[in-house]
């Protein structure tokens, strides 16, 4: 078995300052409330290799890892995998906007399966992101609709159907 999530959002504010904002990695320690730190260790044009921290879970356990993503203006993506994979045989994201009536819609697609010796199984990875992508994903929404309105981003225009 291998995991697999599919989380979205309509964010009312636009395509391309949701683009910017969420793809702005050294502004994730404020956009996310998981991550304490990003560390950029390597661009390359659209490709970017970083170190994400988390701040500590309720064990006091402090994760990191490195992970490289690539983003395409043009199609609306990024692509990002684990390079330090941790208890993940494998872990692949991806990150699509659209523009939408009323805004933006971000959609996050994650498939990974978990190692044997992980402290939990696919199917658990998969009820805890989850979770957490729909924590994650509101928080988000409310920071780039207040940035939006706070600098004067016009409302989002109906896409015409």
């Amino acid at each position: 078995m291998t995991g697999h999530t599919e989380n979205e959002i309509l964010i009312a504010a636009p395509l391309g300052l949701t683009w910017d904002l969420t793809n702005d990695l050294e502004r994730w320690p404020q956009l996310f409330s998981e991550y304490a730190s990003v560390e950029v260790l390597n661009r390359q044009g659209e490709k970017v290799t970083f170190r994400l921290t988390m701040h500590p879970d309720e064990n006091g356990t402090v994760w990191s890892w490195v992970s490289e993503r690539e983003t395409d203006r043009a199609a609306r993506t990024v692509l990002a995998r684990r390079v330090e994979t941790g208890p993940f045989e494998h872990m692949d994201i991806r990150w699509e906007y659209q523009e939408v009536r009323g805004g933006t819609s971000m959609r996050w697609i994650q498939d990974f399966a978990m190692k044997p010796t992980a402290p939990v199984d696919d199917a658990g990875m998969t009820d805890h992101i989850n979770r957490n992508s729909r924590i994650q994903m509101e928080l988000i929404r409310e920071k780039v609709e207040r940035h939006a309105r706070e600098h004067g981003h016009d409302t989002p225009v109906p896409v015409p159907s």
